[in-house]
């Protein structure tokens, strides 16, 4: 999905206990630790098993971290009362185009437009450092993340199939 930057971006709120921590490597173990917390039960960790592991997690976020195309901009976590809550990553591509990557919600605090907070922190991040154009993928069946994306402006511009085997039901979760 893509979405062009013309305007400063919309403001948000944060419900009250919430607060935004910017981008720092020491806290390159705790954007994964949120990761995988955000993803490791979800579709998305069967289209990228990275993500359903703490050691992929960790290596998918250090990977991310020491690219040379690396925006700290619009990488944040989002703290809750009780612990974090959230994570976006930040990465420009070779046309200086921002790419959202693994916005990812704790389940514990989804439903509270968390999700579309950090997408709105991670575009004013690149707003900030001049990138007009942001682009991210969403796992098409992630209907509560496209709904979100749409309602920011974003639109599909192309759709890319992925095999993927999922487990049987009977044993799901086994060994996650």
């Amino acid at each position: 999905m893509e979405l062009a930057l013309r305007h400063p971006v919309p403001p948000w709120t944060l419900p009250a206990g919430f607060s935004w921590v910017p981008w720092s490597d020491a806290l390159l173990a705790m954007h994964a630790e949120v990761k995988y917390q955000s993803f490791h039960s979800e579709t998305d960790a069967f289209v990228f098993p990275s993500l359903g592991t703490r050691t992929g997690c960790h290596d998918l976020m250090a990977a991310i971290r020491y690219r040379p195309d690396f925006c700290p901009q619009a990488t944040w976590l989002l703290a809750a009362p009780n612990g974090y809550a959230g994570t976006v990553q930040g990465l420009f591509d070779e046309n200086r185009h921002g790419g959202i990557q693994n916005l990812g919600v704790v389940p514990e605090y989804r439903g509270r437009g968390l999700g579309r907070a950090l997408l709105l922190r991670a575009l004013e991040g690149f707003h900030s450092v001049g990138v007009r154009h942001a682009f991210l993928e969403v796992t098409a069946t992630n209907a509560s993340a496209v709904h979100t994306y749409r309602s920011v402006g974003f639109r599909s511009v192309k759709t890319l199939y992925r095999a993927v085997e999922l487990p049987d039901p009977d044993t799901a979760g086994v060994g996650l």
